[in-house]
């Protein structure tokens, strides 16, 4: 089996379902993403990217109850599955050993 990749976007999308937990839904993740890295993103992209991790098994996702805030509406809420915690878990790795690889810079 091939070794999966993910897109910049896609590892964001990613860590925001595991760090939100029981409140990762497009417009949570939308918002954080927005607030904790200063990104403006859009709901459509951020659905659109939940959609193909789904896809890929990283993510799962089930239907909450309606909320008077949102008129009825029901949410969809995602959580990470074991492989994608997997493959959070590699990607940080293998930043952490990039990272040391970068020699001590002096800034004057």
């Amino acid at each position: 089996m091939a070794k999966e990749f993910l897109g910049e976007f896609e590892e964001l999308v990613l860590t925001m379902v595991a760090a939100l937990q029981e409140d990762a839904y497009g417009a949570a993740i939308t918002e954080e993403i927005e607030q904790r890295v200063g990104r403006e993103v859009t709901l459509s992209a951020v659905h659109v990217t939940l959609y193909r991790l789904e896809d890929k098994g990283y993510i799962k996702s089930k239907v909450g109850g309606a909320t008077k805030e949102r008129g009825g509406r029901r949410k969809r809420i995602y959580t990470i599955t074991s492989a994608g915690l997997a493959l959070l878990k590699a990607m940080k790795e293998a930043r952490i050993d990039l990272w040391k690889m970068v020699p001590q810079l002096k800034f004057s």
